[in-house]
């Protein structure tokens, strides 16, 4: 059960409106290496993890990276709000404008819709946490492209958090990989799948 409160969890004061970097930070709202899709990714690894401190893990970072979709939300609302039709046009927001006026859309900076074809669940806790490592080394490379672009400090400061969190949080996948690896056989523990094969997990975890 999730408990939410009702603040981000870095604040987002941005004082001047900017369309343009707006169109570029959205991919981390629905892009493919953005936070949409990071706690679908986590939000669903969980429930066959054979661990329960893997489970706990992929729940906490799954709930996070929802309220950083929120922050990243509330970056692009208030880069965008009260825009005029002449901002609209200079900046070249018409675009994305004509679909969703100034609302939040999930979507990409090449303008591509989310799409879960982009996240995995492959129900192998190596195979999965392998994945959620790349996931968040691809997350921060993103964001290091979009500081390179930015240079109003109020909207780097909240960038930075959020780049800060995915080398934390892969610095948590790795750790539960090495707890995972560490209770198998490692002589064979790419010789099935902790997860689906369970009398071979067993079997490794009896062994220790």
């Amino acid at each position: 059960m999730f408990v939410y409160e009702k603040k981000l969890q870095y604040p987002v004061n941005i004082k001047q409106t900017n369309p343009k970097l707006a169109k570029i930070i959205i991919t981390q709202y629905g892009g493919p290496d953005g936070e949409l899709g990071a706690s679908l990714r986590y939000l669903s690894q969980r429930f066959t993890m054979p661990l329960p401190e893997l489970k706990g893990t992929l729940t906490d970072i799954g709930t996070e990276e929802l309220g950083h979709l929120e922050m990243i939300g509330a970056i692009v609302y208030q880069l965008t709000r009260g825009l005029s039709e002449k901002e609209i046009k200079e900046s070249g927001f018409e675009d994305y404008f004509v679909d969703h006026t100034t609302g939040i859309y999930p979507q990409g900076a090449s303008g591509t819709p989310f799409t879960a074809a982009a996240l995995q669940v492959k129900g192998d806790a190596i195979t999965d946490l392998h994945e959620n490592m790349a996931a968040e080394q691809k997350a921060r490379s993103t964001y290091d492209n979009i500081l390179r672009f930015c240079d109003d400090y109020d909207v780097k400061d909240a960038i930075r958090f959020l780049r800060e969190r995915e080398v934390v949080h892969y610095q948590r996948f790795g750790e539960n990989l090495r707890l995972l690896t560490d209770k198998l056989d490692e002589k064979n523990f790419y010789a099935f799948n902790p997860e689906f094969d369970k009398q071979c997990f067993n079997n490794c975890m009896k062994k220790k």
